[in-house]
């Protein structure tokens, strides 16, 4: 059996935990790390020292089968309603701190996590990055218009993943660089727009992502995926 590391980032947030029992549960895990706001190693995304604390702090560190280099990396950091503000939806509900505040949060948050963490990948053997985006981070699939500010930071996001995947590739041929579209899921984040009987649990989503994180190529980029597999537009 291959053992293998991984690592999840913002696994607090109900999919965030879910990722942690994924791994937890497979016997070909030697070890998965769970960092966040609330872990006792944590970082906070509006604070890039934590995020480079936390990075040296596992670099420096050794699981249980050697060194600490991870197969598996997945961001599951975010946020839809902040500072108890919801998504916008009307033009005229625009304000820049909002704004600014779901790009800290949504994309430039994210962004840095790959600066720091990127490093911790396998670089000759097969790995993963993967952030969880979302479907109206589309630009081609945006068709009802309002949540301004979500889903410009998603788009973003998206960008800055490209731009690193890119980049990346280039040390690490071997790695598949994902931006997941999760599916509307059972958590805070959701609670408040979707009725729970219309929401998948978390479980759900992301055995249904792993299954199609495992189908994946590399290709020198990134991929922007769903949870049913299905390619979505950048």
């Amino acid at each position: 059996m291959s053992r293998y590391q991984a690592l999840v980032l913002g696994s607090s947030g109900a999919i965030g935990r879910a990722f942690v029992s994924h791994f937890q549960a497979d016997p070909a895990c030697s070890w998965v790390v769970g960092l966040s706001r609330q872990s006792e190693l944590h970082f906070e995304l509006e604070n890039e020292d934590s995020m480079a604390h936390c990075a040296a702090q596992l670099k420096s560190a050794s699981g249980p089968f050697g060194a600490c280099q991870f197969k598996w990396i997945i961001d599951a950091t975010g946020a839809l309603t902040l500072e108890g503000q919801g998504p916008e939806k009307r033009l005229e509900a625009l304000n820049a701190k909002q704004l600014l505040k779901q790009f800290e949060v949504n994309a430039v948050g994210p962004a840095l996590l790959m600066k720091h963490f990127f490093p911790l990948l396998l670089t000759q053997e097969p790995s993963c990055y993967a952030t969880l985006s979302a479907r109206v981070g589309s630009i081609e699939d945006n068709h009802k218009g309002g949540w301004y500010g979500y889903r410009a930071a998603k788009a973003a996001r998206n960008m800055l993943l490209q731009t690193a995947a890119i980049e990346a590739a280039r040390k690490r041929p071997l790695c598949v660089f994902a931006a997941l579209q999760p599916g509307t899921v059972q958590s805070k984040l959701s609670s408040s727009f979707v009725a729970t009987q219309d929401a998948m649990l978390p479980d759900a989503s992301v055995s249904k992502l792993m299954s199609v994180l495992l189908g994946l190529k590399p290709s020198g980029r990134a991929q922007f995926v769903d949870h049913a597999g299905q390619v979505i537009p950048w």
